[in-house]
């Protein structure tokens, strides 16, 4: 049996794989046969591919995760740790804030409304 490990294009690390695939992609869009989705097409292709990831539900797990803490200021630790900022928390722009500042608001919200 021959050695054929170390031969051909699926051997080749990553990068050069890229590297050749790339060039490859380059000529035929310079000869003109490379295929060019239509908007149909494309939308097809990402719905399909969204259906993939989706079914991968530990990673849609993390993907919450993340955007979880982007919008809502890291969760209840980042929330404690504005409260104890001096800087006042609607300088920031975040919706976020303690019970008693929720509370005050709502106070003041009351106040208005009776004016």
């Amino acid at each position: 049996m021959s050695d054929t490990s170390k031969r051909g294009f699926a051997s080749m690390d990553e990068d050069k794989q890229r590297e050749i695939a790339s060039k490859g992609g380059h000529a035929a869009h310079e000869k003109g046969t490379a295929h060019e989705f239509t908007s149909e097409e494309a939308r097809e292709a990402g719905r399909k591919g969204g259906e993939t990831v989706s079914q991968d539900r530990e990673h849609m797990a993390e993907i919450g995760r993340e955007g979880g803490k982007h919008s809502h200021g890291g969760g209840r630790k980042k929330q404690q740790d504005d409260a104890d900022d001096t800087e006042d928390i609607e300088s920031k722009g975040t919706q976020g804030g303690t019970s008693e500042q929720h509370a005050e608001a709502g106070r003041q919200s009351h106040k208005n409304k009776n004016k």
